[in-house]
């Protein structure tokens, strides 16, 4: 099997269940960026040096997957992938909220803004938030257009972001808050 296909010469791509579209839809915005921030979790899980972080991005690496597929397909074709696949549920939220309640008590926060850069593997964690902040944009705007057909999808990606958030935290942990405000010039 080659790996390259020659379909997306003329700057389509093919959706799942069919259909071909612009490499410059909004979906196929939506989906990369979703690809983005898997690969970005990749960087933080080979970073860090705990074994809770790197259980957690691989189970949100894993259910992005999940995203990815949802918004890979069309309104019209989006029975056919709940007939054969898992989509988002309220279920994965309420796991996602559950998750960050518990970091929460393990973890003390600054009272001032947090400067991305106290550690490789929390700021690789703190650029995949960035990236799924602007996957939840580009989920928006299918929204708004009415190519949404599940609206968990948004309040995952919602949650999905606070929660890469506090992984960041819990990975730094054991750092004085003052290299986490960006108050100690040394990091």
């Amino acid at each position: 099997m080659k790996i390259y296909t020659k379909r997306g010469d003329k700057g389509e791509t093919s959706l799942l269940y069919g259909g071909r579209v612009s490499k410059t839809d909004p979906r196929c915005e939506a989906y990369g960026t979703t690809d983005e921030a898997v690969s970005a979790l990749g960087l933080a899980r080979a970073l860090s040096q705990s074994s809770k972080v790197k259980a957690i991005v691989k189970r949100i690496q894993r259910e992005l997957f999940t995203v990815g597929a949802e918004l890979a397909t069309s309104p019209e074709e989006y029975s056919k992938l709940k007939k054969h696949f898992s989509v988002v549920t309220p279920e994965m939220v309420t796991s996602l909220e559950h998750l960050i309640d518990e970091l929460s008590e393990e973890v003390t926060l600054p009272r001032s803004f947090i400067i991305p850069g106290a550690s490789p593997a929390s700021s690789a964690l703190d650029m995949a938030r960035s990236i799924l902040r602007r996957a939840e944009r580009r989920v928006v705007t299918l929204s708004e257009e009415g190519r949404l057909p599940n609206p968990e999808v948004l309040r995952y990606l919602n949650r999905l972001a606070d929660l890469v958030f506090m992984v960041a935290r819990y990975e730094d942990k054991e750092l004085p808050l003052e290299i986490l405000s960006g108050d100690d010039d040394t990091k």
